[in-house]
């Protein structure tokens, strides 16, 4: 009987650490996409972010203008959504947490796809979201409350 109920509080303290994460990284991508996109909007030339243009060569997109409302509208605002409901003791709230670590992963293969250039952040993001959608699998998963 004591085994199970320190197994128990293992898989307990496991799943507290793992939401925590998950929370963590939401709340970043919410926080630096919803700036980010603030910041291309009001500044569509790119010099704020020492972008050029030319990147957007070859793409729909004259200026970062709407890239940056894609930006935070799109992954910025459903990463908020996500932080709102997966605070919540709601099943239905990884189903947000899944969708921002869908949006955030897509973000970054349509960008890779679009402008033909790769950076340090791409990497950063595209693991972030993977994480994020891991880490919501498996909350809501077995171990969802």
């Amino acid at each position: 009987m004591q085994v199970k109920a320190v197994a128990l509080w293992g898989i307990y303290m496991i799943k507290r650490v793992m939401k925590k994460i998950l929370l963590i990284l939401i709340a970043f991508v919410a926080v630096t996409a919803t700036i980010s996109g603030l910041l291309m909007i009001s500044n569509p030339d790119g010099v704020i972010f020492n972008l050029s243009l030319s990147l957007l060569d070859g793409t729909p997109f004259k200026n970062f203008k709407i890239p940056g409302i894609i930006l935070t509208a799109v992954v910025g605002g459903i990463n908020i959504l996500a932080l709102f409901f997966t605070t919540r003791q709601n099943v239905k709230g990884y189903n947000w947490a899944l969708a921002s670590g869908a949006v955030v992963c897509g973000w970054i293969v349509v960008q890779l796809l679009l402008i033909h250039a790769v950076n340090w952040l791409h990497f950063l993001y595209l693991g972030i979201g993977i994480l994020i959608i891991l880490l919501a699998y498996q909350l809501k998963g077995k171990w969802a409350v």
